[in-house]
């Protein structure tokens, strides 16, 4: 991972490029981050950088939370990320991260966590097949059937059953960046998002592109 960043999904939209053609887009507010930590080899074994993002009143967070701040010496943050990054040397405590240090036609991964639907029947929740409307099935069309053999009567691990659906952590490969709108802290992602709007999401740049 090369760079990272923290941002909250606003609304999908659609922009036209140079040949006419629609483009669905997700906006994302993105940034500005501050640099609340930096992690090296030495001290923990690892490089990383921890971004803080979107202004919080004291009274929302702990004495802990409050005392992590303080020591950073920057204001009281809502979201907190670690992003591992290749080269931290030139990332200190209180540096800010804006949406400009991605650009147009990088593709990025995503991360968010999904709408919640609670507790689901397997139709739903794993595209099952809904069972004859006629002859005798009766009033069970979307229940899911034999749940397993004889032998060795019991249900198999991973049987694919009702039960809590979304409201779970999902990342998205190889997004492309649309466009970048540095004044407005925007960024235009082809393509869907998992979350809500007003969601938490992390940016970083490809891994698999």
């Amino acid at each position: 991972m090369k760079k990272g960043i923290i941002g909250k999904k606003l609304a999908m939209t659609q922009i036209f490029d140079e040949k006419g053609n629609v483009i669905p887009v997700t906006l994302i507010e993105a940034g500005p981050c501050v640099v609340a930590q930096k992690k090296t080899v030495e001290n923990d074994g690892y490089a990383a950088v921890q971004l803080a993002y979107e202004d919080v009143k004291e009274k929302h967070l702990t004495k802990a939370e409050l005392g992590h701040f303080k020591k950073a010496g920057i204001s009281p943050k809502r979201h907190l990320k670690e992003f591992r990054l290749e080269d931290c040397s030139a990332m200190e405590v209180g540096t800010v991260v804006t949406v400009d240090t991605f650009a147009a036609g990088e593709k990025v991964d995503i991360t968010g966590i999904t709408k919640g639907r609670g507790f689901t029947g397997c139709v739903k929740r794993w595209n099952n097949h809904i069972l004859r409307m006629t002859h005798g099935t009766g009033p069970i069309h979307r229940q899911p059937g034999s749940m397993g053999v004889i032998d060795p009567a019991r249900i198999f691990k991973n049987k694919k059953m009702p039960g809590q659906y979304g409201n779970e952590q999902v990342t998205i490969l190889n997004l492309a960046v649309v466009k970048i709108d540095a004044e407005k802290n925007l960024i235009a992602v082809k393509g869907a998002v998992p979350g809500s709007k007003g969601g938490v999401v992390f940016i970083r740049d490809s891994v698999k592109a």
